[in-house]
């Protein structure tokens, strides 16, 4: 059987196969990345590396650091901890991005880090967003970041291969933005969760790399694990302008030079899926259908047209055009283009950041950037900030705000009483003057779009092996969650992710709250939690994970889960298990309850036998998929930290 693209990749930084050996989805592989970026959660990576007894970076190259998430906060905390991250990588020779030189991902791609066939990877879910230039990006965790940093390799799974189909042409009005909210819109029943995305047909060459960029980013929010795009023509001429401006640097050398891009473009057809490459599911979606959406109110997943928005008009509070999703030059310009001589409305307020210090420079040389803020927009540094609801401009309750970043989960941008829309910058823009969700291209399309699935199959049901030290069966009450794309926002909220004072055991103080204020009353040491369909989506924070387990829940049964908050899980030795029939049989039997808004349901004593496979519950027997001896592993050694510390020591 042939490769898939992302298969080729992956097998050229895999370590340890055997000559001739090619990979496929469902392997587990050892790999080694090109590169593993950081961000403000290097502070918290520190501490995992040398508590693993870890004292050099085996190979500075390969880390990345940069600074983005918190950057509006100058307190002595926060800068303390930014000045021992900086401390950190000078000792150990690594690159290191200062707070407002632009958001990481931005920035990994403006300085060259991310190349064509190759496999980068980063501590944050939007890491996606390295796909649009032909690498295969993807998240890891802190865990995986110190184990990077301290050996050079990590573990993955290659997930199912999906094929997405882009035929036709973008219509003039409509943007890549438009293109992922319709994605995540039309195709929402999970098609890719968990899954790893190529972009083909040739509906791709008609879209720009900062469209490309756009789509791999918000490939997170659609459920994937990674979103690529093809090595062609349009992407080698934006690598050639790179290599160009890497040049024309004085005191620096290039990241990538002309030379390189020619090499790599003879030798694209390595990373190229093979004719007979299997992939699991194929979508297919029309561009020339494709219009201005809108994503939400507080939901990823449900899109309106603007064009039937409009016509509610919508009052909106606040305005945002930032994120490593839309803060490029030409969203800047977009925008900028779209608000013209007008001013923003009254009662308005638009908050403006470029994704990086360069986009910025440039928006000030053409004109966009003063053309925004003449119009009335307030300026904030190049990060993250109000995306992740730190810094100015947050959402307060009983506000509704339209923006474009990435993500809209109630309470992500601020109050959880708040209401957030997604759209593109043009529509951003359009709102923020008009005061109300609105867009300056005023057309609405039939979506036209297809899926072939294949079926998966029922899991297995056969007998488990056990390693010595992994427990053959557990019991516990349930707690059911009556949510589907449970996020780790709600999990573990964003006003105490970035604390690094938080102690492990403190952290199940704060589990749930942003999910149910009423969770800590309800929950007991020993329970088993019940979650929905996509459990823990959203962005890669671990505390998601290990909270639950320092407020006592016992594992997680999930319908399905997301890979990240799996991988986190079992990063740190906490079980999370799919059994989407016991997800079920609980939704119908307290459907009453979930209808009222009952968020967090106590429900009957179950017992999870882990050598059957089987889940039961008053009688009734539920079948899971075995646990693979990888997983089992971490879990019995109390997380990877202890497998790395135990192969340092015996100097593997």
């Amino acid at each position: 059987m042939g490769q898939t693209a992302i298969e080729k990749i992956v097998t050229r930084y895999a370590v340890g196969l055997k000559p001739g050996q090619k990979v496929h989805a469902g392997d587990f592989v050892t790999i080694r990345p090109k590169h593993v970026m950081t961000h403000d959660n290097t502070g918290a990576v520190i501490p995992k590396f040398r508590s693993i007894g870890a004292t050099r970076v085996i190979d500075p190259r390969q880390p990345v650091f940069a600074i983005d998430h918190d950057i509006q906060n100058t307190t002595p905390e926060n800068l303390g901890k930014y000045a021992k991250i900086e401390a950190f990588a000078r000792e150990h020779g690594i690159d290191y991005y200062p707070p407002g030189r632009g958001i990481a991902h931005q920035v990994m791609v403006e300085e060259g880090y991310v190349t064509p066939g190759a496999l980068v990877v980063g501590s944050d879910s939007h890491s996606n967003l390295y796909g649009a230039i032909g690498a295969v990006g993807t998240p890891v965790v802190r865990t995986d970041a110190a184990a990077l940093w301290a050996t050079g390799q990590t573990w993955w799974q290659i997930p199912e291969q999906i094929k997405v189909n882009l035929t036709g042409k973008l219509r003039p009005g409509a943007t890549g933005k438009d293109v992922i909210i319709t994605l995540c819109g039309y195709f929402n029943a999970d098609e890719v969760l968990n899954a790893a995305v190529e972009f083909h047909g040739e509906g791709v060459a008609g879209l720009s790399i900062d469209d490309r960029l756009t789509i791999s980013n918000m490939t997170t929010e659609w459920g994937t694990l990674l979103g690529m795009f093809p090595f062609d023509e349009p992407l080698r001429d934006y690598l050639l302008a790179r290599a160009a401006y890497f040049a024309g640097r004085t005191g620096k050398t290039p990241r990538y030079t002309r030379e390189d891009v020619e090499r790599w473009w003879a030798d694209r057809d390595a990373t190229a899926p093979d004719a007979d490459a299997h992939y699991c599911k194929v979508l297919e979606l029309d561009l020339s259908t494709v219009s201005p959406h809108v994503s939400g109110p507080n939901s990823v997943k449900v899109m309106r047209s603007v064009h039937e928005v409009e016509g509610e008009k919508i009052a909106v509070h606040k305005a945002y055009l930032m994120s490593c999703v839309n803060a490029r030059l030409s969203d800047l310009e977009a925008a900028a283009g779209v608000v013209g001589d007008r001013k923003v409305a009254a009662g308005v307020e638009f908050y403006v950041a470029a994704a990086s210090s360069d986009v910025q420079r440039l928006a000030e040389e053409s004109g966009a950037w003063a053309r925004l803020l003449g119009a009335g927009a307030i300026a904030l540094p190049a990060g993250c900030g109000a995306c992740i609801g730190l810094g100015a401009g947050t959402l307060e309750a009983g506000e509704v705000g339209i923006s474009s970043t990435n993500r809209n989960f109630q309470g992500r941008m601020g109050s959880r009483e708040a209401l957030c829309y997604l759209a593109s910058p043009a529509v951003v823009a359009e709102s923020a003057v008009r005061g109300y969700i609105a867009s300056p291209a005023d057309f609405e399309t039939q979506t036209k779009g297809s899926c072939r699935v294949l079926d998966r199959g029922e899991a297995d049901t056969g007998a488990q092996e056990i390693i010595e030290g992994f427990p053959e069966k557990l019991s516990g009450r349930v707690l059911y969650l009556p949510l589907d794309n449970l996020n780790t926002d709600g999990i573990y909220g964003k006003d105490v992710t970035y604390r690094d004072d938080i102690t492990l055991a403190q952290q199940g103080q704060h589990a749930m709250l942003n999910y149910d204020p009423a969770f800590q009353s309800i929950a007991r040491e020993g329970d088993i939690i019940v979650g929905g369909r996509n459990f823990g989506s959203g962005s890669s924070r671990e505390q998601a994970a290990t909270a639950l387990a320092s407020r006592g829940i016992k594992l997680v049964i999930a319908a399905t889960a997301s890979q990240t908050y799996s991988r986190n899980a079992y990063n740190n030795g906490f079980v999370i298990l799919e059994c989407p029939a016991l997800t079920d049989a609980l939704a119908a039997r307290f459907a009453g309850e979930a209808a009222a808004g009952t968020r967090t349901i106590p429900g009957p004593e179950i017992e999870v036998d882990f050598a059957g496979g089987r889940i039961t519950m008053e009688g009734k027997a539920f079948r899971f998929a075995a646990l693979s001896p990888t997983a089992q592993e971490l879990v019995v050694a109390g997380g990877s930290e202890n497998v790395v510390r135990t192969r340092l020591a015996a100097g593997v």
